[in-house]
């Protein structure tokens, strides 16, 4: 395999990582925020209900999205990660050839 190939390979694997976390962050901030507005909502309710006297059932939990994508974001650290080791490789590579052929 070229050295160009596999630098190539391990910035095209850094960079799908790079858009996986942005992906991974973004799923944690809409999950944060609407916990956060679930949360408003069932003090709403209450508010509402203690000033009517009226029986507050507890909101329906959503599933834990915030889990998974907690999940998926370190997943993604791990793969830039190993293609940050693939492209110090092929630079070390090259550079020893470099030093070889001079």
């Amino acid at each position: 395999m070229p050295i160009g190939s596999a630098f190539n390979s391990g910035l095209e694997g850094f960079n799908r990582a790079s858009q996986g976390i942005e992906r991974a962050s973004a799923e944690i901030n809409r999950a944060s925020i609407e916990q956060q507005d679930d949360a408003q909502l069932a003090q709403q309710r209450q508010l509402t209900a203690a000033r009517s006297d009226e029986a507050v059932t507890a909101p329906v939990a959503k599933p834990a999205r915030i889990d998974e994508a907690l999940v998926n974001l370190k997943v993604e650290e791990f793969n830039a990660k190993a293609n940050t080791q693939s492209i110090q490789t092929a630079d070390d590579v090259l550079g020893t050839l470099i030093d070889i052929n001079v």
